[in-house]
């Protein structure tokens, strides 16, 4: 009877320092760094199972697979999002899944700068390797269309500023983002525009908004420059503005404007055409929209670029010839 009583006990002591191992061994386990330090991209993709999550980590080399693994996902049943991560050490087995399972994926940025085209727009998406390339081919009539807003013209449409995105999302999300953000600030600031404005549309103010755009790089300036133009339209004069002209040359411009390029007609001459061109000509910003809902008041009627990015603004036309010949004469 003593043999049996000391053989249990000793089998119980065996047990009890298995469990003992077992459980060190498994805190071992799911404590221990997969990463210690730096970074690695992990891409999961859709439907992915946690033993192929841990073929992915085999194959970046941060795990070993064992028996241990398999208890684990067959334990905790994680479900997993698809999408791309970034991982960053120290990073245990449980941080892991828990990143993966609230789907805290990578986030990439893309800035739409203020006086792009809708040209330049399309070229730096078509070369950004983050995105998927949906839009590379089609053309402004199909793109517009795609967006819900058929038979509109493109250019001036897209809000520049910054958008976050996780692959694999597309060209084409951006776009969508950047044409509803445009819509959205466009009919906020005609809602608010200033009282007798010589604009008829919000469509009229967009346009009046990316000539300011492509006019001045001054935050202080573009309202002045704003109420410029609107005066010029409610005496009937011309705008006379060069970007427009440059936009309407298209890529027969070669950097270099000449009187000639002025006194060539086409719909986007200022010079030779009263009134606004018939599209925008650059992606104006929340400021230039701004500004052209809101001019300042005043009595100038030219402005001329003093060559440190700042412009020079006169009432009369002998004052702005005065000007011409100080700023742009003066530095030839």
């Amino acid at each position: 009877m003593k043999k049996l009583s000391l053989l249990a006990l000793i089998l119980l002591l065996g047990l009890l320092a298995t469990a003992v191992w077992a459980h060190r061994d498994w805190r071992a386990f799911t404590e221990a760094p997969l990463i210690e330090d730096g970074q690695v991209v992990l891409w999961l993709p859709a439907g992915s199972s946690f033993a192929a999550l841990g073929r992915q980590l085999e194959t970046l080399g941060l795990i070993e697979r064992d028996w241990r693994w398999q208890l684990y996902g067959r334990l905790q049943q994680p479900s997993l999002r698809a999408g791309e991560y970034l991982l960053g050490g120290p990073m245990s087995l449980p941080e892991l899944v828990a990143l993966l399972e609230r789907g805290d994926v990578r986030r990439h940025r893309f800035t739409v700068v203020e006086g792009w085209t809708l040209a330049q727009l399309r070229q730096m998406l078509a070369s950004d390797p983050r995105l998927r390339q949906l839009t590379a081919d089609w053309d402004e009539e199909r793109l517009m269309a795609e967006l819900g807003c058929e038979g509109c013209f493109g250019e001036g449409r897209f809000l520049p500023e910054t958008y976050f995105f996780a692959r694999p999302d597309s060209d084409l999300d951006i776009l969508r983002r950047a044409h509803r953000a445009l819509n959205e600030q466009l009919r906020s600031v005609w809602e608010t525009r200033a009282q007798n404005l010589p604009l008829q549309s919000p469509e009229e103010l967009l346009v009046l908004a990316s000539i300011i755009e492509r006019e001045t790089g001054q935050a202080s300036e573009r309202a002045k420059v704003a109420g410029v133009f609107t005066r010029r339209l409610e005496i009937g004069m011309r705008l006379q503005t060069d970007p427009t002209v440059i936009y309407g040359m298209g890529d027969d411009f070669d950097g270099r404007l000449l009187r000639v390029h002025l006194r060539q007609d086409h719909p986007w001459n200022t010079y030779t055409r009263h009134g606004l061109p018939p599209t925008p000509i650059a992606l104006p910003g929340r400021a230039a929209l701004q500004a052209a809902g809101h001019p300042a008041d005043g009595t100038a009627l030219y402005f001329v670029a003093r060559g440190d990015g700042s412009h020079h603004f006169s009432d009369t036309l002998a004052e702005h010839n005065s000007a011409v010949n100080r700023y742009i004469r003066g530095r030839r």
